[in-house]
């Protein structure tokens, strides 16, 4: 890979907008849309449907699915990196101390250039989901609206623990999950009411946001403590907000693990089980051995955890799937 001191200028711009895009975030957009797309797929069609029930020719019909899929990840990729770059233009002074990589915060991007890149990509999301329809609009504008009140003052809720999970979660939990599911149903030619195993995956989403949302301000809570932003870990320490955090995360892995075992209708309820007993087990296995003195294992833990919220959006669709 190129180094970023050989790297021509366009390079350098591309790279800091990767960092200000915040990639994990992106990831965990991107496998979201798509998980909620073969979801509502395996709703309308499962098993040998998938290829000899469908509507159209094959080739055709996936292909179809494929533009639908793109044309709904460009507008939710652009509401991330309008609600994310917000976050970064209202927490210069607080990044320099928490998050001093950050293009803003190190200089990389101005705060003009990081206004622009959020105003491009917040009329770029909401220009594009308009002409797709309502459910795609009102998915896309509501988390840009929260995302906006977590960040921007005089309401920046951020500042608020109980709000600013209620901001993470409501999103990435509730919104995208029935948002999309709705509308790629819709696409599908699907109605009725929401089956029980998209409330499912909300559910776990919930918890699973909720446990994010007051993780990620472990590490930070030097420079949340400097600029008086009152998180949990300012209030109740890290080591109280970690263990919240882990039976918050174990929660939503025996949330799935009794509905497998219950039988949760139209899912692969073995794949199920043994995915998350096993992912509960490696959790706790990792959770054992921060350090939460120690900064980077503390980070290095938070970034693994995304990494498993990014799981999720494979698994639980490839359950709905093969069944």
């Amino acid at each position: 890979m190129t180094s970023s001191v050989n790297a021509s200028p366009i390079q350098q711009w591309l790279q800091a907008l990767w960092k200000f895009s915040r990639p994990h975030t992106i990831i965990g957009t991107s496998l979201s849309v798509i998980g909620l797309a073969l979801i509502a797929l395996s709703t309308q069609y499962r098993g040998s449907a998938l290829l000899t029930d469908l509507p159209m020719p094959t080739s055709v019909f996936y292909l179809q699915f494929l533009r639908w899929l793109g044309a709904a990840l460009v507008p939710s990729l652009g509401a991330n990196v309008y609600i994310v770059g917000l976050n970064q233009l209202t927490d210069i002074d607080i990044d320099r101390i928490n998050k001093p990589q950050l293009p803003l915060a190190s200089g990389e991007f101005s705060p003009r250039q990081g206004r622009w890149i959020v105003a491009s990509a917040g009329l770029l999301a909401l220009g594009l989901s308009a002409i797709q329809g309502y459910r795609l609009l009102w998915t896309v504008g509501l988390s840009m609206l929260m995302g906006t009140v977590y960040s921007i003052p005089p309401i920046r809720l951020k500042r608020f623990p109980f709000w600013a999970a209620l901001c993470i979660f409501g999103v990435r939990g509730v919104v995208v999950n029935v948002g999309f599911f709705l509308h790629f149903r819709h696409l599908l030619g699907g109605s009725g009411a929401i089956p029980l195993k998209v409330w499912v995956l909300t559910g776990f989403v919930i918890l699973f946001a909720f446990a994010i949302a007051i993780f990620k301000d472990i590490p930070d809570r030097e420079g949340d403590l400097k600029f008086d932003i009152h998180t949990l870990t300012v209030r109740l320490g890290g080591e109280w907000v970690f263990k919240l955090s882990c039976w918050v995360l174990s929660m939503a892995y025996l949330g799935i693990v009794g509905m497998a075992l219950w039988g949760l209708p139209q899912t692969h309820q073995g794949l199920l089980l043994s995915t998350h007993l096993g992912l509960l087990f490696l959790f706790w296995y990792r959770s054992q051995r921060v350090n939460l003195q120690h900064h980077q294992q503390v980070t290095q833990f938070y970034q693994w955890i995304w990494k498993l919220f990014f799981l999720e959006y494979v698994i639980f669709p490839v359950a709905c799937l093969w069944r």
